[in-house]
């Protein structure tokens, strides 16, 4: 064998140098992650972050990687389950990771940050809107959680104000889900909505994953409610509209940023027609994402939701690395916040939490099993 007739210690010399005539075999990767639902009820979700991470790694590398290294890419599963968030990232941190783009839900993202915190890990989650995400870990003095995507406080400035509009003088009702996400954009829609002159006719909440909304159902009908506003993920409103409609509730339903995937319709079936949401308006169209829009479609595979959100947090992270001439959380950190980082989805400015500057929202409406965007205004 090489080895016996060598000896390790020269066969380790001829391996780094590439002796055999070819390039260096000598090579480092750097490890980073991309974490969300990849299985379970939101899985669909997962497969957007995973989608755009995954392209993101691809097109860095291509291009010479960060620094000079190659990138490698771990993925997480957490199933949007806080303590399996938490133990997603422990396992991340053991592989050591210098960057995680995720978690998707904020009920994972929130605790996972912690872990990654102690260690000095950059996380930018791509889709996780709660404030409480960068605003805790802002009071700790922790600078290295970041988001590419809207906090729900601006989404309910959004659209409360529209609700009032909308609806003045009729019977609204505000539900949420009872996560981080869904109760944190309900609150907030609520008290923009009461703020633009809006009475909130009902206020409930239902469990998560639930297969017969009827109790629900029946309070809306009982209060003759006519807008229905709901803090939650899309297989829960896409059951529950379908439910609705069953059962004669013809009330509008109105709901954000989670409705966004395709998946949304396979639940709701016609129900859906003219159910709108917010949501950030989408890159698809942008000049900064054309190219890589067009490679994603090229692969038969639509970048839905949030898999521009991702493919931006890679991007946004390697730009800092680079810039930085190093992978050490608190120097990308600094370099993310030091000037507009152009991606996917446009120039990102990040403010001292960690949020972006500017997030232009829009509505979007489905219909015939497509999701709509409205025009700005």
């Amino acid at each position: 064998m090489l080895k016996n007739l060598i000896g390790s210690t020269a066969l380790a010399a001829v391996l780094a140098t590439g002796a055999f005539g070819g390039a260096s075999l000598a090579h480092a990767d750097i490890t980073i992650a991309v974490a969300g639902p990849m299985t379970g009820e939101l899985a669909a979700f997962g497969e957007q972050l995973k989608r755009g991470a995954e392209k993101a790694v691809a097109d860095i590398n291509a291009k010479g990687g960060v620094n000079g290294e190659q990138l490698k890419l771990e993925i997480g599963d957490d199933q949007c389950d806080p303590k399996q968030a938490v133990q997603v990232a422990n396992d991340l941190v053991k592989k050591g990771v210098a960057f995680v783009a995720g978690h998707f839900c904020s009920g994972s993202s929130i605790p996972a940050s912690a872990v990654y915190a102690e260690e000095g890990i950059v996380q930018i989650t791509p889709a996780s809107t709660n404030p409480a995400f960068t605003e805790d870990m802002a009071a700790k003095g922790v600078n290295t959680v970041f988001r590419t995507c809207g906090r729900d406080d601006a989404q309910g400035v959004f659209a409360g104000p529209w609700l009032a509009k909308t609806y003045p003088g009729k019977n609204v009702a505000i539900l949420d889900d009872k996560s981080a996400y869904g109760q944190g954009l309900a609150n907030e829609t609520a008290k923009n909505f009461e703020s633009s002159g809006g009475k909130v006719a009902l206020r409930e909440t239902y469990t998560a994953k639930e297969k017969d909304f009827s109790a629900l159902i029946s309070k809306l009908k009982d209060a003759k409610i006519d807008a229905v506003y709901i803090g939650g993920y899309h297989n829960d409103v896409g059951l529950m509209v379908r439910q609705a409609r069953e059962q004669g509730l013809e009330a509008a339903f109105v709901s954000a940023d989670a409705l966004n995937t395709a998946e949304f319709w396979s639940i709701s079936g016609p129900a859906g027609e003219g159910l709108r949401y917010s949501d950030g308006a989408s890159a698809v169209n942008l000049d900064s994402a054309k190219d890589v829009v067009a490679a994603f479609r090229a692969d038969n595979y639509e970048p839905e939701g949030y898999t521009l959100n991702s493919y931006a947090a890679i991007q946004a992270w390697a730009a800092a690395a680079t810039k930085a001439g190093s992978t050490d959380g608190a120097k990308v950190a600094e370099a993310l916040r030091a000037a507009p980082i152009p991606t996917a989805i446009g120039d990102l400015t990040f403010d001292a939490k960690g949020d972006l500057t500017k997030v232009n929202y829009a509505w979007y409406v489905w219909h015939d099993g497509k999701a709509i965007q409205e025009p700005l205004n």
